[in-house]
């Protein structure tokens, strides 16, 4: 029974499709729609009727009956129709929805780019309310420190009308106010020295420091002696008879007024001859290691520095021109020599000035008469002529040798030792810290050793300034110039040891030291020890006015036998006769002929040590004649 009925299920359900879709696609316009809809649920049943029994199974259980079927599908039928009257509005709607979409997508994009940009904002007003804050942090520090740091600039500052009145006008009124504001601003300034800025400004504190004291120290001495001081040497002499401890503060502050003139000159004349002299070091070599071009050449410029009436001296502001360079020679000279001018002339004015002649009573005439002294009114020229008209500062321009002995004439001659141990003690007292910086420049001139021909050159000058010191009286003058002469030769003595001793390993073959291999000497190293022979003898001889000097020849003479033995011992190793006659010849020639190149510079018996070197030439010759005859035999 129950396979009867599922059987008609199966005939009735196609039927009922086909016969609801005529009825439906009669309905209208839309039958088409509906009626499709309805046959595809039908169809779907058809379809999965033979998959799904169960299914069927249990609607015919639930009693599922046709009718109740048929009422569904009209329901649905009727709300299909329901939509389709409303299918333009919901197209509408439709596309409104995919524009409001659009828009919302669009709109999702700008505040997600406006997030990003509002976030990138939120990241900057951060940063400037950071940088605000440490403006404000920075601001409040700089309060903290602008009255401190104002109090500081204005005590290591200098008012410009402070150094106008310092630098550029004479002293006068002006001066006392701006001298006491400028001490203080130096105290201050002093008192500020852990101070970096401080410390920037101290060289323009030092160098306005020194223009009040230049205005005082250097004021020229020469003129204070003419036309002050010798104008009232005879107030001073009364001083001295009836006032004596009167007389004497008088001489005690013009000793401490000179030794100050004296001091700071000297000090920067001989500062700036030191930065010149650094310029041109030359360090010493022996005659073997020395490859310097003057080993080559007699510089006659340079010989020229051995005389007192010589170059010029070199001045002060010179050593200012980072270019300009002089042999050391040349600064050794000016220092001498602008030693030897003011101390001979100060120790002459001494000699003067404070010479105090015995007062004598005419019974006759009852007129006073001094004992007879030098004349030494401001109006004598000579007087004048022999200082000089600059001061220290610019340059120490030295006295003219040739009116020494008037000047000195011009002084009174010391009538006893105590007159003149008197005038030693004054001078010295005034040149004391000149002779410390003497010293000082003579030390880093011979230590290192200077080269030997510019030491030499020292020696002769300071044999000539001696001389000239003698002639114008100046003891202690001639005792200090004389003691450095004699710190010179020892030095020089040493260095022609040192060329002799290196000529002689040379010639052994043993310069290279005792485990070195020996040195095998060439012609043409042969050639160079005899040009440097020639020079360095050339010299001398220039150097040297008496024939008699020992040391000098000496040392020459040690010199020249170890360069003929070098010479013996490089022609021994040639093997044939004449051809070592030759070799012996030509050196020998070479040396001569260098020998006589010079000679009309110089006028001095040993001069005539040149035979020697003939005879040897000569003698070479005659070796070569003779194996030339041998030869041909």
């Amino acid at each position: 029974m129950e396979s009867d009925t599922i059987h008609a299920v199966y005939i009735l359900i196609p039927n009922f499709s086909l016969i609801f879709s005529q009825v439906v696609m009669s309905t209208g316009p839309l039958g088409d729609i509906h009626a499709k809809y309805v046959a595809d649920k039908i169809s779907k049943y058809a379809r999965h009727s033979h998959n799904e029994d169960a299914y069927l199974q249990t609607s015919i259980t639930g009693q599922l009956s046709l009718l109740d079927l048929m009422t569904e599908q009209l329901a649905e039928h009727g709300q299909s129709n329901f939509h389709s009257t409303r299918a333009k509005q919901y197209v509408e709607l439709h596309d409104q929805v995919q524009i409001s979409i659009g828009l919302l997508d669009s709109l999702e994009s700008f505040l997600s780019t406006f997030q990003k940009d509002l976030t990138a904002v939120a990241g900057q007003i951060s940063e400037l309310q950071d940088r605000s804050q440490d403006i404000d942090n920075k601001l409040k520090s700089r309060r903290r420190i602008e009255r401190p740091l104002s109090s500081l600039i204005s005590d290591i500052t200098i008012p410009p009308p402070l150094a106008v009145v310092i630098l550029d006008t004479n002293v006068g009124e002006p001066w006392i106010e701006a001298i006491e504001d400028f001490e203080r601003k130096l105290a201050l300034s002093k008192s500020r020295s852990r101070v970096k800025a401080a410390r920037d400004l101290g060289e323009v504190f030092e160098g306005l420091r020194i223009v009040p004291i230049r205005a005082s120290v250097t004021t020229n001495m020469q003129v204070l002696q003419t036309s002050i001081l010798l104008k009232y040497s005879s107030l001073y002499a009364f001083l001295h008879r009836q006032a004596h401890d009167v007389a004497m503060e008088v001489q005690r502050s013009y000793v401490g007024a000179a030794r100050l003139y004296y001091e700071t000159g000297f000090r920067r004349y001989s500062r700036s001859l030191g930065y010149v002299k650094v310029r041109t070091a030359e360090k010493f070599e022996n005659i073997v290691a020395s490859n310097n071009e003057h080993d080559f050449k007699l510089d006659l410029d340079r010989l020229a520095h051995s005389s007192i009436d010589g170059p010029a001296v070199t001045l002060a502001y010179m050593a200012d021109d980072k270019s300009y360079k002089e042999p050391v020679e040349a600064m050794f000279r000016s220092l001498l020599l602008v030693f030897m001018d003011n101390t001979t002339a100060e120790y002459t004015f001494l000699s003067a000035f404070f010479n105090v002649a015995p007062l004598i009573i005419n019974v006759n005439t009852n007129k006073p008469i001094q004992a007879p002294r030098a004349s030494l009114s401001p109006e004598q020229s000579a007087f004048l002529e022999l200082r000089s008209s600059n001061t220290l500062d610019h340059g120490v321009h030295r006295v003219a040798s040739a009116g020494s002995t008037t000047f000195s004439d011009l002084a009174a001659t010391p009538s006893s030792k105590e007159e003149q141990a008197t005038y030693d003690s004054l001078w010295k007292q005034i040149f004391d810290p000149v002779l410390e910086y003497c010293k000082t420049f003579v030390r880093s001139v011979l230590d290192p050793k200077p080269l030997v021909i510019p030491l030499l050159t020292m020696i002769r000058l300071s044999e000539a300034v001696v001389t000239e010191v003698q002639k114008r009286r100046c003891p202690p003058g001639e005792h200090f110039i004389f003691s450095m002469l004699i710190q010179m030769w020892p030095v020089f003595r040493e260095a022609m040891a040192e060329n002799t001793e290196a000529l002689k390993k040379l010639a052994e073959g043993t310069s290279g030291g005792y485990f070195s291999r020996a040195t095998v000497t060439t012609d043409a190293m042969l050639t160079a020890m005899s040009k440097k022979y020639v020079i360095l003898f050339n010299a001398f001889v220039y150097l040297t006015v008496n024939e008699e000097e020992t040391m000098i020849f000496d040392n020459l003479l040690k010199l020249r036998n170890e360069l003929t033995n070098l010479i013996t011992r490089h022609t021994a190793r040639v093997a044939d006769p004449l051809a070592k006659a030759t070799a012996q010849s030509t050196i020998c020639e070479n040396v001569l002929q260098g020998l006589n190149r010079n000679t009309h510079h110089m006028a001095h018996p040993k001069s005539q040590k040149i035979a020697f070197w003939a005879h040897l030439e000569e003698e070479a010759r005659r070796k070569i004649v003779s194996a030339g005859q041998v030869r041909r035999r």
